[in-house]
């Protein structure tokens, strides 16, 4: 619904048409105040000269089919994350997106966020050096019998570390800007939902990047239902270097630095938000001003395609493998 409101209001883009084949969502969507246009997304696809760009907002294994064909009709792409679930999905929507000249775009909204633009300026102003270590935390709630059935089906959702994780993957090159090197170590589990065998509640990740820093990564489904996304842990980033520590979260007022020299610990207030910042770099890309862009189609597939190598090694129990 985000991008569909975005696309109504910008000075740039309309509406032109919507379809959803699920029939209680179709019928939910339109009572939210979305026109349906056509009977079916095949209906929609089969018409395209009614759009220049899709967003997609279907369940995650079906995502990365959909977006292929929009890709190979010549239509830009607009996604939440995952964009995809399978790694040679990722690397033909590259080969499409690279050949063609099309723009695929993805809700990384935590670059937008004024703790994490905070960040990102801090570092990039050397408050603590050469960045050393990076432990990040974005436990969810798992909130079964709350979320779509679907979500639990086999081969619907794609695993944890794809789902979640691809925002702290995203996020720390971005921030670093350094490149991934290799997952050193991955893990994905279920230890506490016996309904859904297959689902893998908890999801951890080593990492190693390219100037060997070291990150951590936990976003697995054990944050408490009953406190929704208000705890500190919710996006949770702790950065170690030669001159001090920086931590805040996405649910805090403030980012704490902790300099080496300084006997106590001093509060930094934060940046604003980038207001709709994913939606803005994506119509300007597409519309020929990737220069204007921090967040362009090359770093949306990156981030994808090594996300979706982590969730394999956790899925197969591999160390040791390389992201780059």
């Amino acid at each position: 619904m985000e991008v569909y409101q975005f696309a109504g209001k910008h000075a740039q883009c309309c509406v032109a048409g919507a379809a959803e084949d699920h029939a209680e969502t179709a019928a939910s969507v339109q009572k939210q105040g979305v026109t349906l246009t056509h009977a079916s997304v095949d209906a929609l696809l089969a018409d395209p000269g009614a759009f220049d760009a899709l967003a997609i907002g279907d369940y995650y294994g079906r995502r990365g089919n959909l977006a292929i064909r929009a890709l190979e009709l010549g239509k830009h792409v607009i996604l939440d994350k995952p964009i995809c679930t399978r790694l040679d999905e990722c690397e033909r929507m590259a080969q499409l997106s690279a050949r063609n000249g099309l723009s695929v775009g993805c809700q990384l909204s935590l670059r937008d966020m004024a703790p994490t633009r905070t960040l990102k300026r801090l570092v990039a102003e050397g408050i603590i050096g050469r960045v050393h270590t990076v432990l990040f935390t974005g436990q969810h709630p798992l909130s079964y019998g709350v979320r779509p059935a679907w979500y639990f089906e086999d081969g619907k959702h794609g695993g944890t570390i794809n789902d979640i994780g691809i925002h702290g993957i995203d996020f720390v090159t971005w921030m670093l800007g350094r490149k991934w090197a290799e997952v050193l170590a991955a893990r994905v589990w279920n230890s506490s939902l016996p309904q859904c065998p297959p689902f893998n509640v908890g999801a951890q990740m080593l990492l190693r990047l390219d100037d060997q820093a070291g990150v951590l990564g936990d976003v697995s489904y054990y944050a408490p239902a009953s406190q929704g996304y208000s705890t500190p842990q919710y996006w949770r980033f702790t950065l170690h270097g030669d001159k001090g520590v920086l931590e805040t979260s996405a649910t805090l007022k403030d980012v704490t630095v902790w300099r080496d020299g300084a006997k106590a610990a001093e509060t930094l207030p934060f940046d604003p938000p980038r207001a709709r910042g994913y939606f803005e770099d994506f119509v300007a890309e597409a519309t020929g001003r990737a220069a204007e862009c921090e967040l362009t189609t090359a770093q949306v597939l990156e981030s994808a395609r090594a996300t979706l190598l982590v969730q394999q090694a956790a899925d197969r129990r591999l160390t040791n493998q390389p992201l780059g």
